[in-house]
């Protein structure tokens, strides 16, 4: 018997339109209106979001590549910024780490190198990467002694802002000096959240770093939204976790959910987002509408 991941007839889940506001969602609450996203007819300049969360497994690189891709839908052009000496965003698009000559670890320790020098196109139009592998882990070490070392990443960044509409940037999971250089650079903060007890946990101590970020590097930091991840509406678990969510943080929730699905993993053994792969599956749909959402922010 032949085995393949490819996507089935049986991933379309229908006409891909948008919820329709005021119906019950995920989140136990009526649905917010989310306005059609308008054309651009110039880009940039870009508004910098760090994805960000120190518990591992939560959602982040899944959530950055395929927001980046369905915001290029809506006619935006995206930079995703692999900050994560795993190289995972990187593996995710299809682009072998260990292969690379330059990443972003040579833009930030290099003079010589420019940004331009390493970002590299996607399989997704007007979606472009700033690759990461292993040499990153060093950076943290070497950034130590610099001068403004919180605003490393903030310099390596600034020539391409007029490039892009939304630059995108996956954090590790820790609360290092790499993810302060992401939260110094950004205009806002996604945290995905597992809807998992430990995960809720956890997302006290990383909002309280954003404050101190806040209060002594980057003082028009604020946190665009906290999106709900592997999400799984048959487990009571699941339920009461998104319940104390929505209770803790309000109106910050996203009203867009994220389910767990096999065809997340799939996605990256493809090495494409899910909005190519399975385009018309309730996954892809729903990362378009946090599309709108974060848009509409």
């Amino acid at each position: 018997m032949e085995l393949s991941i490819a996507p089935r007839d049986s991933d379309d889940d229908g006409i891909d339109e948008p919820p329709v506001a005021g119906t019950m969602g995920p989140t136990g609450r009526p649905r917010r209106h989310v306005p059609e996203p308008e054309p651009v007819a110039v880009h940039g300049p870009a508004q910098v979001l760090a994805v960000c969360n120190q518990k591992g497994g939560v959602g982040k690189t899944t959530s950055t590549i395929n927001l980046g891709a369905a915001l290029t839908e809506y006619g935006r052009r995206v930079l995703l910024v692999d900050f994560d000496p795993q190289g995972a965003l990187s593996v995710g698009l299809g682009i072998p780490p260990h292969d690379l000559e330059r990443t972003i670890y040579n833009v930030l320790i290099e003079g010589s190198v420019g940004v331009r020098d390493v970002v590299m196109e996607t399989c997704v139009e007007n979606l472009h990467l700033l690759p990461s592998n292993i040499d990153l882990s060093a950076a943290e070490v070497q950034l130590v002694s610099e001068v403004g070392r919180e605003h490393s990443l903030m310099r390596t960044l600034r020539p391409v802002l007029a490039d892009y509409d939304y630059i995108l940037v996956d954090c590790q999971p820790s609360l290092g000096l790499l993810t302060v250089n992401a939260l110094t650079a950004a205009d806002g903060v996604l945290i995905p959240l597992e809807c998992e007890y430990f995960s809720l946990r956890g997302v006290a101590l990383l909002i309280d770093t954003i404050d101190k970020v806040q209060d002594r590097l980057n003082p028009k930091l604020s946190i665009t939204g906290i999106l709900a991840t592997m999400f799984d509406p048959r487990t009571l678990h699941s339920r009461e976790v998104m319940a104390r969510v929505v209770d803790a943080f309000g109106e910050t929730v996203f009203d867009t959910v994220i389910n767990r699905t096999v065809r997340f993993p799939e996605t990256t053994v493809a090495g494409e987002p899910i909005t190519t792969w399975a385009p018309r599956s309730a996954g892809a749909k729903a990362y378009r509408q946090l599309a709108r959402e974060v848009i509409a922010r």
